[in-house]
């Protein structure tokens, strides 16, 4: 039998941040995943451009993945704006309101992905046990056992479940989760278009059900999310490029010029979810096994990743005070650490999703005053900005 002192399902970015923040503590980490390693190794595009926070750049700086990203994959994100329905009246997030350059920075989820292998793999930081799928997982008083479906059985002190915000893991070993099913299905391609999008970002929550968004890449290429119902993106899923881009070009009333595709295309059900719980004997829960969240307010990744630099710092604070790693006092730490950051902007987040796509007169009415007033409210503006660049 197998013996580590940390096992982690799913090789995911928060699995393998874990495994790079953990590294300087000594421990035996095994890394699970279910794809095979050349996957790993060379992720394929998939169509999500992750919105970086200051504090997640800062991160993987000091987990020394940043540099192995090119320059070229990184677009800034100077300021956004949010649009609703037909409306002119846009609220504006300006990055120098909050003194800076940028209020992000937009780099492909697969060079993200790719530069953490990497550097696990160089460094050793990790036993990468790939193409296995966990069948069992048994808690007793001395270890977790891990049986694969192929067999083999691993123990290790503590587990750590990373694998999606439909984690197996996290249903193995009970703990619950709500989900909120939004019913819609979001699109991402990648599309030039004449107008210069000046590395600004669109959110426009338009109505009958339809939410558009704008991610300002490098060239003049933008990343286009379209978030509509089911069968409406199936059926954009199944345009030609052509018709694709000329519908698209009127879903955006013209306002970037002739649009057109330049990369596949991708779809995605929205489901957001959070745990009941993040920690329980001997496990602790990360990245969307935590908290999955509603793109809209791009945090989902920057939780992801805080989680895995926040229960490194349990396990740190453990380990000094001469408690084993399992010590339910600082996993309690992690939890109490990491819902506080995350909770209220999940509210928020949900809320914001659901009010936004709803065109019932009232929530017309609503969601036109609450945007009328956020964007003449410079304080409020400024707020958001800061808990942003903060975080």
């Amino acid at each position: 039998m197998n013996q580590f002192d940390i096992a982690v399902v799913g090789a995911g970015p928060a699995g393998l941040a874990f495994a790079l923040a953990a590294a300087p503590l000594g421990l035996r980490v095994a890394l699970f995943d279910q794809q095979p390693e050349a996957q790993l190794a060379d992720p394929a595009p998939d169509g999500r451009e992750i919105a970086l926070t200051h504090a997640s750049r800062a991160t993987l700086e000091r987990l020394g993945v940043w540099s192995r990203i090119p320059e070229a994959e990184v677009s800034p994100l100077k300021d956004a704006q949010v649009f609703d329905g037909p409306s002119l009246l846009a609220l504006r997030f300006r990055a120098a309101d909050a003194g800076t350059d940028a209020i992000g920075l937009l780099v492909p989820n697969h060079w993200i992905r790719r530069a953490l292998y990497e550097t696990v793999t160089e460094r050793g930081a990790a036993t990468l046990i790939t193409g296995a799928r966990v069948a069992s997982v048994v808690r007793g008083d001395d270890a977790v056992t891990l049986t694969l479906e192929d067999g083999r059985t691993f123990r290790a002190a503590l587990l750590v479940a990373a694998d999606t915000r439909f984690s197996r893991v996290r249903a193995q070993v009970g703990i619950g989760a709500s989900r909120l099913d939004f019913q819609r299905t979001m699109m991402l391609v990648r599309m030039t278009h004449d107008a210069p999008h000046g590395h600004v970002a669109w959110e426009w929550f338009g109505y009958g059900g339809q939410t558009l968004a704008l991610l300002p890449l490098n060239h003049n290429v933008s990343g286009i999310v379209v978030t509509m119902a089911h069968a409406e993106i199936a059926r954009l899923m199944a345009l030609s490029d052509a018709a694709l881009a000329e519908e698209l070009t009127r879903r955006f009333d013209g306002r970037l010029g002739r649009m057109t595709v330049v990369s596949e295309r991708f779809a995605y059900p929205l489901v957001a979810v959070y745990a009941h719980d993040f920690v329980a004997r001997r496990v602790a829960l990360i990245g969307d096994a935590a908290v999955g969240m509603h793109p809209v307010t791009a945090h989902g990744f920057n939780f992801g990743l805080a989680s895995a630099v926040r229960l490194t710092e349990a396990l740190t604070s453990a380990l000094a005070a001469g408690a084993p790693l399992h010590a339910q006092r600082h996993l309690l730490t992690y939890e109490r650490t990491h819902r506080r950051a995350t909770w209220p902007l999940y509210q928020a987040t949900n809320l914001v999703a659901t009010l936004y796509t709803r065109d019932a007169f009232p929530a017309r009415v609503a969601r036109r005053a609450a945007l009328t007033a956020a964007a003449w409210f410079r304080p409020f503006q400024q707020a958001v900005l800061k808990q942003v660049v903060a975080q």
